[in-house]
Protein backbone atom coordinates (compact mmCIF):
# COMPACT_ATOMS: atom_id res chain seq x y z
CA UNK A 1 0.00 0.00 0.00
CA UNK A 2 1.39 3.42 -0.94
CA UNK A 3 1.93 5.86 1.92
CA UNK A 4 -0.73 8.33 0.79
CA UNK A 5 -3.41 5.66 0.64
CA UNK A 6 -2.28 4.32 4.03
CA UNK A 7 -2.74 7.73 5.66
CA UNK A 8 -6.08 8.38 3.97
CA UNK A 9 -7.38 5.01 5.14
CA UNK A 10 -6.18 5.67 8.69
CA UNK A 11 -7.87 9.08 8.87
CA UNK A 12 -11.11 7.75 7.39
CA UNK A 13 -11.19 4.49 9.43
CA UNK A 14 -10.85 2.28 6.36
CA UNK A 15 -8.37 -0.33 7.60
CA UNK A 16 -4.85 0.68 6.51
CA UNK A 17 -2.37 -2.14 6.05
CA UNK A 18 -0.36 -0.86 9.05
CA UNK A 19 -0.01 2.20 11.26
CA UNK A 20 1.16 5.23 9.28
CA UNK A 21 4.22 6.83 10.87
CA UNK A 22 4.85 10.56 11.25
CA UNK A 23 8.25 11.85 12.36
CA UNK A 24 8.35 14.78 14.80
CA UNK A 25 12.00 15.54 15.51
CA UNK A 26 13.05 18.78 17.15
CA UNK A 27 15.98 20.44 15.38
CA UNK A 28 18.06 20.22 18.56
CA UNK A 29 17.76 16.42 18.54
CA UNK A 30 18.92 16.24 14.94
CA UNK A 31 21.89 18.46 15.77
CA UNK A 32 22.77 16.38 18.83
CA UNK A 33 22.49 12.89 17.33
CA UNK A 34 23.22 13.47 13.65
CA UNK A 35 23.85 10.31 11.66
CA UNK A 36 22.84 7.97 14.50
CA UNK A 37 19.33 9.43 14.51
CA UNK A 38 19.18 9.57 10.72
CA UNK A 39 19.80 5.82 10.61
CA UNK A 40 16.83 5.15 12.90
CA UNK A 41 14.57 7.46 10.92
CA UNK A 42 15.66 5.82 7.67
CA UNK A 43 14.83 2.39 9.08
CA UNK A 44 11.36 3.50 10.15
CA UNK A 45 10.39 5.66 7.19
CA UNK A 46 7.47 7.93 7.63
CA UNK A 47 4.43 8.26 5.38
CA UNK A 48 4.51 12.00 4.65
CA UNK A 49 7.65 12.33 2.57
CA UNK A 50 9.41 14.61 5.04
CA UNK A 51 12.45 12.42 5.46
CA UNK A 52 13.20 12.51 1.74
CA UNK A 53 13.78 16.26 1.87
CA UNK A 54 17.33 17.60 2.28
CA UNK A 55 18.49 18.82 5.66
CA UNK A 56 17.96 22.50 6.25
CA UNK A 57 21.10 24.36 7.37
CA UNK A 58 20.91 25.96 10.80
CA UNK A 59 21.42 29.38 9.23
CA UNK A 60 17.97 29.03 7.66
CA UNK A 61 16.12 28.01 10.82
CA UNK A 62 13.06 30.12 11.51
CA UNK A 63 13.56 32.86 14.16
CA UNK A 64 11.91 30.71 16.84
CA UNK A 65 14.69 28.08 16.55
CA UNK A 66 17.80 30.13 15.71
CA UNK A 67 19.99 30.87 18.71
CA UNK A 68 20.08 34.47 19.89
CA UNK A 69 17.58 37.31 19.48
CA UNK A 70 15.61 37.14 16.24
CA UNK A 71 12.66 39.06 14.83
CA UNK A 72 10.02 37.16 12.86
CA UNK A 73 7.85 38.38 9.97
CA UNK A 74 5.15 39.60 12.36
CA UNK A 75 7.60 41.78 14.30
CA UNK A 76 7.86 39.55 17.37
CA UNK A 77 11.35 39.21 18.86
CA UNK A 78 12.32 35.72 20.05
CA UNK A 79 15.05 34.81 22.51
CA UNK A 80 16.42 31.34 21.76
CA UNK A 81 18.80 29.94 24.36
CA UNK A 82 19.42 26.54 22.72
CA UNK A 83 19.75 26.19 18.96
CA UNK A 84 16.89 24.06 17.70
CA UNK A 85 14.65 24.46 20.77
CA UNK A 86 11.77 26.89 20.33
CA UNK A 87 12.52 30.09 22.21
CA UNK A 88 10.22 32.58 23.90
CA UNK A 89 8.92 35.95 22.69
CA UNK A 90 10.47 38.89 24.53
CA UNK A 91 9.15 41.81 22.45
CA UNK A 92 5.61 42.00 21.08
CA UNK A 93 4.64 44.34 18.21
CA UNK A 94 1.14 45.09 19.56
CA UNK A 95 1.96 45.20 23.27
CA UNK A 96 0.03 48.48 23.35
CA UNK A 97 -3.39 47.76 21.87
CA UNK A 98 -4.11 51.50 21.68
CA UNK A 99 -1.46 51.69 18.94
CA UNK A 100 -2.83 48.80 16.90
CA UNK A 101 -3.75 51.14 14.03
CA UNK A 102 0.00 51.58 13.42
CA UNK A 103 0.60 47.84 12.99
CA UNK A 104 1.14 46.37 9.53
CA UNK A 105 0.50 42.68 8.90
CA UNK A 106 3.08 40.70 6.92
CA UNK A 107 2.24 41.28 3.25
CA UNK A 108 3.21 37.97 1.72
CA UNK A 109 2.44 34.30 2.10
CA UNK A 110 5.31 32.80 4.16
CA UNK A 111 7.78 31.03 1.87
CA UNK A 112 9.82 27.88 2.41
CA UNK A 113 9.66 25.06 4.93
CA UNK A 114 9.40 25.50 8.70
CA UNK A 115 12.33 25.29 11.09
CA UNK A 116 13.26 21.70 10.30
CA UNK A 117 12.40 19.05 7.77
CA UNK A 118 11.02 16.56 10.27
CA UNK A 119 8.97 18.79 12.51
CA UNK A 120 5.63 19.96 11.11
CA UNK A 121 4.75 17.92 8.06
CA UNK A 122 5.37 17.37 4.37
CA UNK A 123 5.61 20.73 2.61
CA UNK A 124 7.53 19.90 -0.56
CA UNK A 125 4.60 19.99 -2.97
CA UNK A 126 2.47 17.40 -4.74
CA UNK A 127 3.58 13.77 -4.96
CA UNK A 128 1.09 10.92 -5.29
CA UNK A 129 3.23 8.63 -3.14
CA UNK A 130 2.89 10.71 0.03
CA UNK A 131 0.11 12.32 2.00
CA UNK A 132 1.00 16.03 1.79
CA UNK A 133 0.25 18.05 4.92
CA UNK A 134 0.92 21.78 4.83
CA UNK A 135 0.48 24.82 6.99
CA UNK A 136 1.00 25.52 10.65
CA UNK A 137 -1.77 27.99 11.31
CA UNK A 138 -2.09 29.44 14.81
CA UNK A 139 -4.59 31.83 16.34
CA UNK A 140 -4.27 31.89 20.14
CA UNK A 141 -0.51 31.41 20.01
CA UNK A 142 -0.12 34.09 17.34
CA UNK A 143 -2.19 36.36 19.53
CA UNK A 144 0.23 35.75 22.41
CA UNK A 145 3.16 36.50 20.12
CA UNK A 146 1.58 39.78 19.02
CA UNK A 147 0.38 40.95 22.43
CA UNK A 148 2.37 39.03 25.05
CA UNK A 149 0.95 36.22 27.19
CA UNK A 150 -0.36 38.37 30.04
CA UNK A 151 -2.00 40.86 27.69
CA UNK A 152 -3.55 38.06 25.63
CA UNK A 153 -5.13 36.44 28.67
CA UNK A 154 -6.45 39.80 29.86
CA UNK A 155 -7.87 40.38 26.37
CA UNK A 156 -9.82 37.13 26.62
CA UNK A 157 -11.08 38.09 30.06
CA UNK A 158 -12.16 41.62 29.12
CA UNK A 159 -13.33 41.08 25.50
CA UNK A 160 -12.86 44.73 24.59
CA UNK A 161 -13.97 45.98 21.17
CA UNK A 162 -10.32 46.67 20.30
CA UNK A 163 -9.38 43.09 21.10
CA UNK A 164 -12.27 41.66 19.08
CA UNK A 165 -11.16 43.77 16.12
CA UNK A 166 -7.61 42.41 16.44
CA UNK A 167 -8.91 38.85 16.72
CA UNK A 168 -11.06 39.25 13.62
CA UNK A 169 -8.13 40.75 11.70
CA UNK A 170 -5.94 37.79 12.75
CA UNK A 171 -8.56 35.33 11.52
CA UNK A 172 -8.84 37.29 8.26
CA UNK A 173 -5.06 37.04 7.87
CA UNK A 174 -5.25 33.29 8.50
CA UNK A 175 -8.04 32.90 5.96
CA UNK A 176 -5.89 34.59 3.33
CA UNK A 177 -3.10 32.18 4.26
CA UNK A 178 -5.50 29.23 4.02
CA UNK A 179 -6.63 30.37 0.58
CA UNK A 180 -3.02 30.33 -0.59
CA UNK A 181 -2.47 26.85 0.82
CA UNK A 182 -5.70 25.69 -0.81
CA UNK A 183 -4.30 26.81 -4.13
CA UNK A 184 -1.55 24.21 -3.77
CA UNK A 185 -1.85 20.44 -4.00
CA UNK A 186 -2.12 19.34 -0.38
CA UNK A 187 -4.24 16.69 1.32
CA UNK A 188 -4.55 18.43 4.69
CA UNK A 189 -3.71 21.65 6.52
CA UNK A 190 -2.40 21.77 10.06
CA UNK A 191 -3.60 24.12 12.80
CA UNK A 192 -1.95 24.39 16.20
CA UNK A 193 -2.74 26.18 19.47
CA UNK A 194 -1.79 24.91 22.92
CA UNK A 195 -4.93 25.42 25.01
CA UNK A 196 -4.24 23.31 28.09
CA UNK A 197 -2.24 23.48 31.26
CA UNK A 198 -1.44 20.26 33.07
CA UNK A 199 -4.89 20.16 34.72
CA UNK A 200 -7.23 22.63 32.99
CA UNK A 201 -7.80 24.96 30.06
CA UNK A 202 -5.95 28.27 30.01
CA UNK A 203 -9.28 30.08 29.64
CA UNK A 204 -12.85 29.38 30.68
CA UNK A 205 -14.57 26.90 28.33
CA UNK A 206 -17.46 29.33 27.86
CA UNK A 207 -15.06 32.06 26.74
CA UNK A 208 -13.33 29.63 24.37
CA UNK A 209 -16.66 28.68 22.82
CA UNK A 210 -17.75 32.28 22.52
CA UNK A 211 -14.52 33.76 21.15
CA UNK A 212 -12.55 31.02 19.43
CA UNK A 213 -14.85 28.15 18.46
CA UNK A 214 -16.77 30.06 15.77
CA UNK A 215 -13.55 31.48 14.37
CA UNK A 216 -11.94 28.06 14.16
CA UNK A 217 -15.13 26.78 12.54
CA UNK A 218 -14.85 29.46 9.85
CA UNK A 219 -11.24 28.51 9.13
CA UNK A 220 -11.98 24.79 9.14
CA UNK A 221 -14.88 25.29 6.72
CA UNK A 222 -12.54 26.99 4.28
CA UNK A 223 -10.18 24.02 4.38
CA UNK A 224 -12.87 21.36 4.11
CA UNK A 225 -14.63 23.18 1.26
CA UNK A 226 -11.41 22.70 -0.69
CA UNK A 227 -11.58 18.95 -0.04
CA UNK A 228 -8.76 18.83 2.51
CA UNK A 229 -8.49 17.36 5.98
CA UNK A 230 -8.17 19.56 9.06
CA UNK A 231 -5.35 18.61 11.45
CA UNK A 232 -5.28 20.23 14.88
CA UNK A 233 -2.58 20.18 17.56
CA UNK A 234 -3.08 21.20 21.17
CA UNK A 235 -1.03 20.32 24.24
CA UNK A 236 -2.32 20.03 27.77
CA UNK A 237 -5.63 19.16 29.42
CA UNK A 238 -8.09 19.99 26.63
CA UNK A 239 -10.82 17.56 27.65
CA UNK A 240 -13.50 20.25 27.91
CA UNK A 241 -13.15 21.40 24.29
CA UNK A 242 -12.26 18.11 22.61
CA UNK A 243 -15.83 17.44 21.51
CA UNK A 244 -16.11 20.98 20.17
CA UNK A 245 -13.09 20.44 17.92
CA UNK A 246 -14.66 17.30 16.50
CA UNK A 247 -18.00 19.07 16.09
CA UNK A 248 -16.54 21.88 13.97
CA UNK A 249 -14.67 19.54 11.68
CA UNK A 250 -11.24 18.51 12.96
CA UNK A 251 -10.31 15.27 11.17
CA UNK A 252 -7.05 14.53 13.02
CA UNK A 253 -6.19 15.75 16.52
CA UNK A 254 -2.72 15.61 18.03
CA UNK A 255 -2.96 15.73 21.83
CA UNK A 256 -1.27 14.39 24.96
CA UNK A 257 -3.13 11.22 25.91
CA UNK A 258 -1.12 10.89 29.11
CA UNK A 259 -2.37 14.34 30.19
CA UNK A 260 -6.05 14.04 29.22
CA UNK A 261 -6.06 10.49 30.64
CA UNK A 262 -5.99 7.15 28.82
CA UNK A 263 -9.38 6.05 30.16
CA UNK A 264 -10.91 9.39 29.21
CA UNK A 265 -9.45 9.12 25.71
CA UNK A 266 -10.79 5.59 25.31
CA UNK A 267 -14.30 6.81 26.19
CA UNK A 268 -14.33 10.15 24.39
CA UNK A 269 -11.82 10.00 21.54
CA UNK A 270 -11.41 6.45 20.26
CA UNK A 271 -13.39 5.89 17.09
CA UNK A 272 -14.70 9.48 16.97
CA UNK A 273 -11.74 11.21 15.33
CA UNK A 274 -8.35 10.21 13.98
CA UNK A 275 -5.41 10.80 16.30
CA UNK A 276 -1.82 11.73 15.61
CA UNK A 277 -0.35 10.30 18.79
CA UNK A 278 1.90 12.08 21.26
CA UNK A 279 3.86 9.61 23.37
CA UNK A 280 4.49 10.96 26.88
CA UNK A 281 7.47 13.32 26.47
CA UNK A 282 7.32 14.69 30.01
CA UNK A 283 8.39 11.61 31.94
CA UNK A 284 8.48 8.51 29.72
CA UNK A 285 10.41 9.20 26.51
CA UNK A 286 13.26 11.12 28.18
CA UNK A 287 13.61 9.18 31.42
CA UNK A 288 12.04 5.70 31.27
CA UNK A 289 13.52 2.41 30.10
CA UNK A 290 12.97 1.15 26.54
CA UNK A 291 10.58 -1.47 27.92
CA UNK A 292 8.56 1.28 29.62
CA UNK A 293 8.52 3.26 26.37
CA UNK A 294 7.08 0.28 24.51
CA UNK A 295 4.39 -0.10 27.18
CA UNK A 296 3.51 3.60 26.91
CA UNK A 297 3.17 3.28 23.16
CA UNK A 298 0.82 0.32 23.60
CA UNK A 299 -1.33 2.18 26.15
CA UNK A 300 -1.55 5.24 23.91
CA UNK A 301 -2.46 3.34 20.76
CA UNK A 302 -5.07 1.20 22.50
CA UNK A 303 -6.69 4.27 24.08
CA UNK A 304 -6.79 6.33 20.88
CA UNK A 305 -7.38 4.01 17.93
CA UNK A 306 -9.44 1.12 16.66
CA UNK A 307 -8.86 -1.94 14.51
CA UNK A 308 -10.51 0.02 11.67
CA UNK A 309 -7.93 2.81 11.84
CA UNK A 310 -7.90 6.28 13.34
CA UNK A 311 -4.19 6.37 14.25
CA UNK A 312 -1.13 8.19 12.95
CA UNK A 313 1.82 6.91 14.99
CA UNK A 314 3.95 9.79 16.22
CA UNK A 315 6.06 10.78 19.20
CA UNK A 316 8.03 14.01 19.50
CA UNK A 317 11.79 13.52 19.77
CA UNK A 318 13.72 16.12 21.71
CA UNK A 319 17.43 16.18 22.56
CA UNK A 320 16.67 14.71 26.00
CA UNK A 321 15.31 11.44 24.53
CA UNK A 322 17.96 8.67 24.47
CA UNK A 323 18.55 6.93 21.15
CA UNK A 324 17.54 3.58 22.64
CA UNK A 325 14.16 5.03 23.59
CA UNK A 326 13.70 6.50 20.13
CA UNK A 327 14.30 3.08 18.62
CA UNK A 328 11.99 1.43 21.18
CA UNK A 329 9.18 3.83 20.26
CA UNK A 330 9.44 3.12 16.54
CA UNK A 331 9.74 -0.61 17.09
CA UNK A 332 6.55 -0.49 19.15
CA UNK A 333 4.81 1.44 16.35
CA UNK A 334 5.93 -1.20 13.85
CA UNK A 335 4.94 -4.19 15.95
CA UNK A 336 1.57 -2.99 17.33
CA UNK A 337 -1.54 -4.92 16.40
CA UNK A 338 -5.07 -4.68 17.75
Amino acid sequence: MMSRERVLRAIEFRRPDRLPISHAVLPAAQIKYGRALDEILAEFREDFGWDYLPDQPAAKFSPQYRQGLNRDDFGTVWRVEWMGICGIPVEWPIADLDRYAEYRWPPDFPAGPPAWRHYSGHMSGPDDRWYARGGWITTFEQLQQLRGMENALMDVALESPAFLRLLDDLVAFNLRWIDRWNGLDYDGLHFGDDWGTQHSLLVRPAAWRRLFKPRYAEMFRRVKAAGRHVWFHSDGFINEIFGDLIEIGADVINFQAAVVGFDWAARNVRGKVAVRTDIDRQSVLPFASPARVREEVRRTLEACGTSEGGLIACGEIGPDVPLENIRAMYEAFRDFRF
